[in-house]
């Protein structure tokens, strides 16, 4: 199992949504917004004594089999893309186990 976890620009959520939807075996997502910052251009003209301006993103957390994490990331990268600057950023991390709450199922097919 897998955690796939974006960083997307808001106004291309619902395309990724869409695109994301189609793909079989998929058994959902989470969505919330965020806030924050990467690496800018000229970092070293930036006053030190300023906080810095947070950018607004919306973070997908997606669980799924190892079978479709490779579909799932190529449907975002895809759909999220528009190649400007702070796109965003994909991450896929291993995932040990997991657990149905209401049944008390284990492992891969509850996800």
């Amino acid at each position: 199992m897998k955690w796939v976890v974006a960083y997307i620009k808001p106004h291309r959520l619902d395309r990724v949504v869409l695109a994301l939807e189609a793909i079989e075996h998929l058994s959902g997502m989470s969505v919330c917004d965020v806030k924050g910052f990467g690496r800018r251009e000229n970092e070293e003209e930036l006053p030190q004594d300023r906080v810095r301006d947070f950018a607004p993103y919306v973070r997908l957390e997606i669980f799924c089999r190892e079978e479709i994490v490779d579909e799932v990331v190529r449907t975002i990268l895809h759909h999220a893309h528009t190649g400007l600057r702070g796109d965003g950023k994909i991450y896929v991390i291993p995932v040990e186990d997991a657990w149905r709450i209401r049944t008390q199922e284990r492992g891969p097919e509850v996800v």
